[in-house]
């Protein structure tokens, strides 16, 4: 825990974006660092509304241990949103969005 997810179609730099989200994961809900733990997945292809554009997305999920409040959650997602085009290569037609979610209870590590 936390366990982030990256769903991108754009040019990203992973690595960078990684190392630079884990820490602000870490100051905002009270995680540690060597708990974050991010896996990117490439997008093939994608179709944004009626695919007249060649829009590219990111989408950035964050599944967190049970018990950080709503507002911590949005500061989140706030923060991630305004870190992320700073890692994204592309400038037009770029698509992004984030989403804070509790874990489920069956949750299990090792």
């Amino acid at each position: 825990m936390p366990q982030i997810t990256v769903d991108y179609s754009a040019p990203l730099d992973r690595r960078g974006f990684a190392l630079a989200l884990h820490p602000l994961v870490v100051e905002t809900v009270n995680a540690t660092l060597d708990a974050c733990k991010t896996r990117f997945r490439e997008v093939e292809e994608t179709v944004v509304g009626d695919g007249s554009t060649e829009d590219v997305i990111v989408h950035v999920e964050i599944a967190l241990l049970h018990g950080r409040t709503d507002d911590a959650k949005i500061r989140l997602s706030k923060a991630v949103l305004a870190l992320l085009p700073q890692y994204v290569k592309a400038t037009e037609n770029v698509r992004l969005s984030v989403e804070i979610r509790d874990l489920e209870v069956s949750y299990r590590k090792r």
